[in-house]
């Protein structure tokens, strides 16, 4: 499928932020690889360098991005030889400009790419202008990752947090299976989350919930790709 013309410009202010989001990474680094659209084009980025000569290990967060940095000639391991992580760079969903706090996971990778956040000493994000928000719950709703077994029951409970679950189909209209082997449930909220650390709380005490994608403390940076070039945000 072609993409548009607006879509055809946020895909390149995305390659242009993860191009220079790679510039941090130097040789022996354990690099946390993304997934999703814009962390492809950090793998092609870093495909480019390691043809070079730059010498790195990857550890993938999906399976598509280990296929795709296999491809490239990336050596990559996994979190049980390596279960310390230098640098993880990926994309998000939405960046909140005063906290950094991110909702992630429309990929259907979030429980992974939380997984290798955690191990990560440092974790860069690359996005285009238009993921940039004021607060949270501005135009996406919250991945929530459930066990498959009684997700209407894990369905109904979210709804008591105010929000409105749609479990996630995939494009033959089954059922979305995530690598993990568990189903995704997007939580919409009819306004911006007011506190997502309070959400954060109330979401990792439903029985049924896996992970979410309220990614909260995690980055350090994000590098914003827009008309303009490559705006840099840091955790003050």
């Amino acid at each position: 499928m072609s993409m548009s013309a607006p879509e055809i410009a946020t895909d390149q202010w995305k390659r242009i932020a993860a191009q220079k989001a790679a510039e941090d990474v130097v040789d022996g680094m354990v690099v946390g690889l993304g997934s999703g659209t814009t962390a492809a084009h950090l793998v092609e980025a870093l495909g480019q360098r390691v043809r070079q000569g730059l010498r790195i290990i990857g550890v993938p967060t999906s399976e598509q991005t280990a296929a795709h940095a296999r491809q490239l000639g990336i050596p990559i391991s996994d979190l049980g030889e390596h279960p310390s992580i230098d640098l993880t760079i990926d994309g998000a969903d939405e960046v909140e400009t005063r906290t950094l706090d991110l909702i992630k996971g429309h990929g259907g990778a979030l429980l992974r790419e939380k997984i290798v956040a955690a191990a990560s000493r440092a974790m860069s994000i690359v996005v285009d202008e238009t993921k940039i928000v004021e607060r949270l719950g501005s135009h996406f709703a919250v991945p929530v990752e459930v066990v498959p077994f009684g997700w209407q029951t894990t369905a109904a409970r979210l709804r008591e947090l105010k929000g409105e679950p749609q479990l996630r189909l995939d494009a033959d209209g089954r059922p979305f299976v995530s690598d993990g082997g568990h189903s995704i449930l997007d939580l919409s909220f009819r306004a911006p989350i007011r506190s997502a650390a309070e959400l954060d709380l109330a979401l990792n005490s439903v029985v049924g919930v896996v992970e979410h994608g309220l990614f909260l403390g995690f980055a350090s940076k994000v590098f914003i790709g827009g008309p303009n070039g490559v705006k840099l945000l840091t955790r003050s």
